[in-house]
């Protein structure tokens, strides 16, 4: 009977213990595949600081030739020129490290835009009509490397400062404010006051209010939906597009300043 009895137990313990660790084997893969669906929620939040981080960046980006390049071109166009090498050398200095890619791409798009300001506003700030052709210099490689499917955010960024630049010089064409571009570039400092009051009549007519909006909102359509996405080159795009409006603002507060 004792035989029997340890002979019974003795069979049933493994079986017990195999169940018992099927089932405790069982209840770690559910709490592993518990933990893991919660975590790409911090990938995905560290991604979308970023992405933010990329859309003021390109804010930034679309001011600094208008705030810092701008004093440095007109009075020293060769070493504003010369700086493109710089940005290019650091863009790819950046992209080299995996921690900096993405600020090393946005980089490498400005540096287009700043090529074109350099060789502009240096040399050609007097005929308008150069303008949307000097500033295009760097479209045929943009379109390029999206093709191949590289830089992504640095060629939206320029494609966005680009497009930002071609709305705000449609609104001068179809408003006459040309005339005024190139009286301003050509007279002396204490002068262009008078013209930019000029200009800011114009500006102040129905017929230029009227567009001023209808560009605004273009803009703003134009820079408010890629931002829906989710990826940091759209965020690039619609950072470099709505700053336009941003600075151009600045500009007519400097007319009516003036």
């Amino acid at each position: 009977m004792i035989n029997n009895t340890l002979s019974s137990y003795a069979a049933s313990t493994p079986i017990d213990t195999e169940l018992n660790l099927a089932d405790t084997g069982q209840k770690s893969v559910r709490q592993l595949e518990s933990t893991l669906s919660f975590s790409p929620s911090l990938p995905l939040s560290i991604s979308g600081r970023q992405s933010w981080l990329v859309f003021a960046a390109a804010v930034f980006l679309v001011s600094v030739p208008v705030f810092i390049e701008a004093p440095i071109v007109r009075s020293l166009p060769s070493l504003s020129l010369a700086l493109t090498a710089f940005w290019v050398w650091l863009s790819f200095t950046l992209m080299s490290r995996p921690a900096t890619y993405v600020w090393g791409d946005l980089l490498l798009g400005f540096s287009w835009s700043w090529l074109a300001g350099a060789i502009y506003w240096g040399w050609l700030r007097w005929e308008p009509a150069w303008h949307l052709p000097v500033e295009s210099i760097g479209l045929p490689f943009a379109c390029w490397c999206l093709f191949k499917n590289w830089g992504k955010v640095g060629n939206w960024f320029y494609l966005g400062s680009l497009l930002g630049t071609v709305l705000t010089d449609v609104y001068f064409y179809i408003v006459d404010l040309m005339p005024y571009w190139r009286q301003i570039m050509r007279v002396d400092a204490e002068l262009a006051p008078q013209i930019l009051q000029n200009a800011l009549i114009q500006v102040q007519t129905p017929w230029g209010q009227s567009w001023a909006i209808i560009l605004a909102l273009v803009l703003l359509t134009v820079g408010i939906l890629p931002l829906g996405r989710k990826q940091r080159h759209w965020y690039a795009f619609g950072g470099a597009v709505l700053s336009t409006i941003l600075v151009d603002s600045l500009f007519l507060l400097a007319a009516i300043a003036a």
